[in-house]
């Protein structure tokens, strides 16, 4: 018995945006077509309108799937028989997934200590070769495309226009969405593809928001105007401090009218939790970082805002169970002890500057 998605193909939705032919080989998981979702709450704390652009919505929980289908397909189409990635977590679970999908051999390098364990696990579960690096994903990254200089394997970051040209439908989906009428857009950086493939789509669509990108205080590259030797953030997915697409990125945000701009650790958990907490969403921190900026920054005057949540909260149990701890109710076997601990008042979590 043959089964088929009851959904199309993110390539095949928009083949005649992407560089596909009919008959080119597809990898899919049916990505894409992620949830847009108002915000009621940070809508009224900006003082305009706001949704959520749910990345995390895609198969393997980030908007990497976007390109990644892309990327692994075109790999397949050229006869590679392995793909490869330097990664922070979100890449390494998307490539890993999506080359079990096509039958081929996964690889990825990974800064030691420096993955979240919701990344990790998919990315092992999925049978890729990890490779536990000591040193930075920067670092990763140079070795990688070392390697594939001298290997016939198919780099899957982000220097690969497959990716861009995958993640850029995202553009598309919120144009269609909201009939064209959208002032701001606000993401996360970090290695920049995701600014750059977004407004590559809002271009091939005749549409120019202004993009305001966020980068953490720690690891933020573009707003200081040289690398950064040792990124350091609770946001894993953005502790990057070399971004490949970092030029294109600030020509996004100029040629848009936008910026890129800094935000804090604890501004990043106090969004974190906001959103958890009031709007019902749950987002990893790097996700964070675009609600953190636009309630630091505003709104700018813009009427319609949407926030790009890149990747799903359980990416990053760690950083959730950091910032509730003491949170749980011990009861013992009792009704009294039971009533007092559902019907007394809640616990408050720790607050991002006792972390």
């Amino acid at each position: 018995m043959t089964i088929v998605s009851t959904r199309p193909s993110l390539i095949d939705r928009w083949r005649e945006h992407l560089p596909f032919e009919p008959d080119d080989p597809v990898v899919s998981l049916s990505e894409g077509a992620t949830p847009l979702v108002f915000a009621p709450v940070i809508s009224e704390l900006v003082g305009t309108e706001v949704y959520f652009k749910t990345e995390g919505a895609n198969p393997t929980g980030s908007f990497k799937d976007r390109g990644m289908t892309c990327a692994v397909s075109a790999a397949v189409r050229d006869g590679a028989k392995a793909v490869i990635c330097a990664s922070t977590g979100n890449t390494a679970a998307s490539a890993a997934a999506y080359a079990a999908r096509a039958g081929i051999t996964c690889a990825v390098i990974v800064p030691e200590g420096k993955i979240a364990m919701g990344k990790l696990a998919q990315t092992l579960i999925h049978g890729a070769r990890v490779v536990s690096l000591q040193g930075s994903f920067d670092e990763g990254l140079e070795l990688v495309r070392t390697l594939v200089a001298e290997h016939p394997i198919s780099l899957v970051n982000s220097l690969n226009e497959y990716r861009i040209e995958g993640q850029k439908t995202a553009a598309f989906e919120l144009l269609e969405d909201l009939s064209g009428d959208l002032d701001l857009l606000c993401i996360p950086v970090g290695n920049a593809g995701n600014i750059t493939s977004y407004w590559r789509g809002f271009r091939e669509m005749g549409a120019s928001p202004r993009l305001f990108g966020f980068q953490a205080a720690g690891a933020a590259p573009l707003v200081l105007g040289h690398p950064v030797e040792h990124p350091d953030t609770v946001a894993s997915a953005i502790r990057i401090g070399k971004p490949v697409r970092g030029e294109d990125a600030l020509t996004a945000a100029a040629e848009s009218g936008g910026t890129i701009r800094t935000v804090s650790d604890s501004e990043i958990l106090d969004a974190y939790k906001l959103m958890a907490a009031k709007e019902g969403m749950f987002a990893e921190p790097a996700s964070a970082s675009s609600v953190a900026g636009l309630l630091k920054y505003g709104a700018d005057g813009a009427r319609r805002v949407v926030c790009v949540l890149t990747g799903r909260g359980l990416k990053d149990p760690e950083v959730a169970l950091s910032v509730t701890r003491d949170a749980v109710i011990p009861c013992p076997v009792e009704i009294g002890a039971m009533e007092e601990a559902v019907l007394g008042p809640p616990r408050e979590p720790a607050t991002a500057a006792s972390q």
